[in-house]
């Protein structure tokens, strides 16, 4: 995979920095060890690394967006003052905990008249049905009058006509319970709204809210969200969708410098659908975030590991150097410096790591293979060779000699991990 001109530049500068550092920390060492010798102290003082073989990792280095799992915006449903804030940015909730109090006085109001409302109507079905009854009581007594031939039936149909206008009571006073019983639940319904809940379990920030503020349902008050448990969204553009697909590790980076952290996940999802105008998608990424390293907003980078390159010798990235009096494409090889070489441990930051003496150093072309964000497989130069990979600047003078620190793997990755302010802040440090 081909690294992006902008990450290349940026390394590149990343690495000029690394061999400013090189040199303001060998070279008040180079020059006491060197008192008597003036040729000596002018060889320059450079790194290097023993090349390996293998293969690389692909990986398609994205930019990711943390949300949080099911992050959402908390609105008013209704129009109101508010009267109390019951939580702070940050604040652990769960579903159900009030967050925020409207004014209530108007809706408690409207609650009492629509309670009022709805008594009055059951008293009036109560009342109708106590008339229809006392209606039903009169017909029987008419009816069994009338069969004895003691009552007219001019009488009876007009007890008749009664019940029927005392059954229409009772219609219409149901009808106008059931409205008075509605009205009363939508009234208590908004007055519950005046209290903003939290409609799941989370963690809240962004407040927008304060004591006597207006709000309605378009004022945004606080967002929710799980920080446990969040997601990274990353764009994926049509021709990433050949190489990546779900399953695949992604490896998310927090922080910078010596407080850079890894976290590892899964890609868990792909859009299958792209915009018609970018020609991208969105995939996902859900991750645990149990140290609570990640921040919903957070603009991370993320690296999906999609496969492995061909074998080929191995190199760090930084030890590809581009003549500039030239224009070839090389690596500078320690000739004289033996395989048997162990890279020297540097445990205390004060201390300077020996330097070997003056060796002969070659320039010599390389094909790069394949290309990984810190490695690159290259054909031209033997596995086991050591490769310059800090101070290839230095070099380009014609210079056939250096001064080789023997390094390991992991400072020569750490030092291409770094940040050009981290770079920059490190030369400060040791000037």
């Amino acid at each position: 995979m081909n690294l992006p001109k902008a990450s290349l530049s940026t390394q590149k500068m990343a690495l000029v920095l690394a061999a400013l550092m090189l040199v303001s920390c060998y070279g008040e060492s180079g020059n006491s060890e060197n008192a008597g010798g003036p040729s000596t102290a002018s060889i320059p003082a450079v790194e290097a690394v023993q090349a390996r073989y293998g293969s690389l990792p692909l990986s398609e280095r994205l930019s990711g967006t943390v949300v949080a799992e099911n992050q959402v915006a908390l609105y008013p449903e209704i129009s109101g003052k508010v009267a109390q804030i019951h939580v702070q940015n940050g604040d652990a909730v769960a579903k159900g905990d009030p967050i925020i109090s409207l004014e209530d006085r108007q809706y408690r109001e409207q609650v009492e008249q629509a309670r009022a409302s709805y008594r009055i109507n059951q008293a009036r079905l109560k009342q109708a049905e106590a008339r229809y009854r006392e209606l039903d009581a009169r017909y029987k007594r008419t009816r069994q009058l009338s069969e004895r031939n003691l009552s007219s039936d001019m009488e009876m149909e007009t007890i008749e006509a009664q019940m029927a206008s005392a059954e229409a009571d009772i219609e219409l006073a149901k009808a106008q319970l059931e409205q008075s019983e509605s009205s009363l639940q939508e009234q208590q319904e908004l007055l519950s709204k005046t209290v903003i809940r939290a409609p799941i379990d989370g963690s809240v920030g962004q407040r927008n809210a304060e004591v006597g503020m207006q709000v309605g349902p378009n004022s945004p008050l606080f967002t929710i969200g799980d920080l446990n448990n969040l997601r990274v969204e990353v764009v994926l553009t049509d021709e990433m969708l050949d190489e990546l697909e779900i399953g695949q590790t992604a490896r998310i980076y927090t922080g910078s410098g010596e407080n850079r952290d890894v976290i590892e996940a899964e890609l868990s999802r792909i859009s299958p659908f792209l915009n018609n105008i970018t020609r991208s998608t969105e995939g996902e990424i859900d991750v645990s975030n149990e140290s609570q390293t990640l921040r919903p907003g957070m603009f991370v980078p993320v690296d999906i590991l999609y496969g492995e390159s061909q074998q080929a010798t191995i190199i760090p990235t930084s030890a590809l150097f581009t003549d500039p009096n030239t224009g070839q494409e090389g690596v500078y090889v320690a000739t004289s410096l033996s395989s048997e070489i162990e890279p020297a441990q540097q445990t205390d930051s004060s201390s300077l790591p020996p330097l070997t003496e003056p060796t002969e150093v070659q320039f010599q072309e390389v094909d790069v293979i394949a290309e990984g964000r810190f490695e690159i497989g290259i054909a031209g130069v033997e596995s086991g060779s050591w490769v310059i990979t800090v101070g290839q600047d230095l070099l380009a003078t014609g210079s056939g000699e250096a001064r080789v620190r023997a390094s390991s793997w992991e400072r020569i990755l750490a030092l291409q991990g770094l940040q050009r302010q981290d770079l920059l802040q490190r030369v400060l440090e040791n000037q």
